[in-house]
């Protein structure tokens, strides 16, 4: 297990770089409501106090619900600022005008609020004169589960190196909402979507892969798979482990 204590004090020491270095003095995230964007919350939070978590809900009622009720929860605890944009009409307005012309992909439409919610931070962020904070972790990024110039575009990312398994031991450190580490990992593109059921493979699967090589055939087939098309998507950009190693 890591040193969190360590990992706690060397992210924030690196966050603060990465302001530094841009001659920026404030953050932006998306606050979805899940473990990662928690994770990120907090860390962003004890760097830089101008840090503002943004909740994007989108035609998900689980968005409207649960997601943005955790999402207030580490808010509160970590007295972390944030708001709400409601992208609901966005994407129909954008679905419609596309519509009129081509077809939309049922994958291709799951993946509008992503893009949305990119859209969304990086508007605030250069309107504040901010960094956009990555939320994405190291299982997610080796298996390419992550929307492309979606919620995989940022300009740092403090948990990139971390598995799910690291995040939910770090959230534990930090004494996080237990709805937080509880809830089943979800991206709520749509309702009663869960990352693990739409991969068909789970996350302790997938660490136990990327950190041992271990697994079942059945297993290390699906990741396999996953980490060889999405090789596109892993594009250079400024992440934890490069800078500090």
């Amino acid at each position: 297990m890591r040193d969190y204590k360590e990992e706690y004090e060397n992210r924030v020491a690196f966050i603060k770089k990465c302001l530094e270095e841009a001659h920026c003095n404030g953050i932006v995230f998306g606050n979805s409501g899940g473990k990662d964007s928690a994770l990120v919350g907090i860390l962003c939070k004890a760097a830089c106090d101008n840090t503002l978590g943004v909740m994007m809900p989108c035609q998900s009622k689980r968005n409207f619900g649960e997601d943005m009720e955790d999402g207030l929860a580490v808010a509160r605890q970590f007295h972390i600022d944030t708001i709400t944009v409601d992208l609901t009409s966005t994407k129909e307005a954008i679905t419609e005008s596309i519509e009129n012309s081509v077809k939309i992909s049922e994958t291709a439409s799951k993946n509008i609020a992503p893009r949305l919610r990119m859209t969304t931070v990086y508007t605030i962020g250069q309107t504040m004169g901010a960094l956009v904070a990555g939320t994405g972790n190291r299982s997610e990024r080796y298996t390419g589960y992550f929307t492309k110039w979606g919620d995989g575009a940022f300009d740092f990312n403090p948990i990139s190196d971390l598995s799910v398994g690291e995040i939910y031991e770090f959230l534990e450190y930090l004494q996080a909402p237990e709805n937080i580490i509880r809830k089943a990992p979800s991206a709520g593109l749509f309702e009663g979507q869960t990352d693990e059921k739409e991969m068909g493979v789970s996350y302790d699967a997938i660490d136990k892969y990327m950190m041992k090589g271990e697994g079942t055939p059945e297993d290390i087939e699906i990741i396999s798979r996953m980490h060889r098309v999405s090789a596109h998507k892993r594009a250079n950009a400024k992440h934890y482990k490069e800078i500090v190693e």
